[in-house]
């Protein structure tokens, strides 16, 4: 089975779940900026423009999950599980509406799997 760029954690998949029933489609958006900019940002599908930078880097729960390029520069080279936890973090991220924060944990890849990653997604 291929390597995935990016997972999520059970807890995680569970939010994601509760805001499709209520939103729709999603996607994530990570931008690498400060603050804020710093978390993983979950929005409806056409609530935010995705720039031509941008890199669709995989699926989480039919959920794209894409980051601008110079940050998946920085950060190809690591797997990221998205994860969840309570409190407020990213205010425009749909998860701030049930007081849930997304964040990221991160893990170099082996070499093996470096070898064996699944391919980046085709922009729409």
């Amino acid at each position: 089975m291929r390597t995935k760029r990016v997972l999520a954690t059970p807890a995680a998949t569970a939010v994601i779940r509760q805001l499709q029933s209520e939103y729709g489609e999603l996607f994530f958006h990570q931008s690498g900026g400060c603050c804020e900019g710093s978390y993983p940002h979950c929005f409806e599908k056409g609530g935010f423009l995705i720039g031509s930078n941008d890199i669709c880097i995989g699926e989480i729960e039919d959920c794209k999950f894409y980051m601008a390029g110079d940050q998946f520069e920085y950060w190809k080279h690591t797997q990221l599980t998205l994860d969840v936890m309570e409190g407020r973090a990213a205010s425009f991220s749909l998860e701030s509406t049930i007081d849930k924060a997304f964040f990221i944990q991160s893990r170099l890849f082996t070499e093996p799997e470096l070898q064996d990653l699944v391919p980046l997604i085709p922009a729409e």
